[in-house]
């Protein structure tokens, strides 16, 4: 289904969700660059068809297909056709479990988890836009957290799970060590000698391990983690100019592209809510 006019996208916090970060878009050429969140990810297409790419496969999502990613799972996004239309949610882990607890009014003693993150449901897709539609509509408390709540439960019965721990290897752990080190030390300018060294591993083996285990480069990796921190600072207000310096980005111009590529929207755009 085409979709008219220019791109659009309306970002919010959302307070009665514990200023849980919600997304409106319409995108007809913006590309997302590879990437992950600190939150769980989840939304369905309105209209249009996405073609993203998770833990190596490649697939193309439309209108009634949901999207339920974990935290720390790095994905990106482009366009299909004539483009897109979607929604989006991105809760905690302990705002989730609290949901779960409410709803269920049992303890949640573990961690929540989507084995599958594109998968077609769309009377669940239906359901979550209008409890969606709700939220951006600034109805009242009530009705918002009851529409919201019943939909995430609904996904999570119908296509969640629990994290199971991989078993630990050589090379896991040596490039565990690497990721470990770009995390502590993001904000510096790390070559790949020296994080190589971190490893144990030739430069080409931790490039290749690295993607194998987390599905993105090392420098990919680093500037996600440097643009999930600029989130931080961002919603603590803040300037952009002084975020990109404190984040270990080159310049603001040089931040600004990297923060959209991964997020949809501008730095000031971003802060500004």
């Amino acid at each position: 289904m085409p979709l008219a006019g220019a791109e659009r996208t309306r970002f919010w916090r959302d307070r009665r969700f514990r200023n849980m970060e919600c997304l409106s878009a319409s995108f007809l050429t913006h590309e997302y660059a590879p990437h992950a969140h600190d939150t769980f990810s989840i939304g369905a297409i309105e209209s249009g068809t996405q073609i993203a790419t998770m833990k190596g496969v490649r697939e193309e999502t439309g209108a009634g297909d949901l999207y339920l990613i974990d935290p720390g799972v790095v994905h990106d996004g482009v366009p299909g056709g004539e483009g897109y239309r979607y929604r989006m949610i991105y809760p905690d882990t302990k705002l989730f479990v609290d949901i779960l607890e409410d709803v269920t009014g049992k303890a949640f003693n573990a961690t929540p988890s989507f084995p599958k993150e594109l998968l077609s449901d769309p009377e669940m897709a239906a359901a979550f836009h209008a409890a969606h539609r709700v939220l951006e509509s600034g109805a009242g408390a009530l009705e918002s957290e009851e529409g919201m709540f019943r939909v995430l439960v609904a996904i999570f019965q119908r296509y969640g799970s629990t994290i199971v721990t991989p078993v630990d290897t050589k090379e896991r752990s040596a490039v565990g060590r690497a990721r470990d080190y770009l995390t502590d030390n993001f904000d510096s300018d790390i070559g790949l000698d020296e994080l190589a060294a971190v490893a144990g591993l030739s430069r080409a083996h931790l490039i290749r391990a690295f993607r194998r285990e987390y599905h993105i480069t090392p420098h990919a990796f680093l500037t996600d983690k440097r643009v999930r921190e600029a989130r931080k600072l961002l919603r603590d207000g803040k300037a952009p100019a002084d975020v990109a310096i404190q984040c270990g980005f080159a310049d603001q111009a040089h931040f600004t592209r990297h923060f959209k590529a991964r997020t949809g929207v501008t730095p000031g755009q971003y802060r500004a809510r």
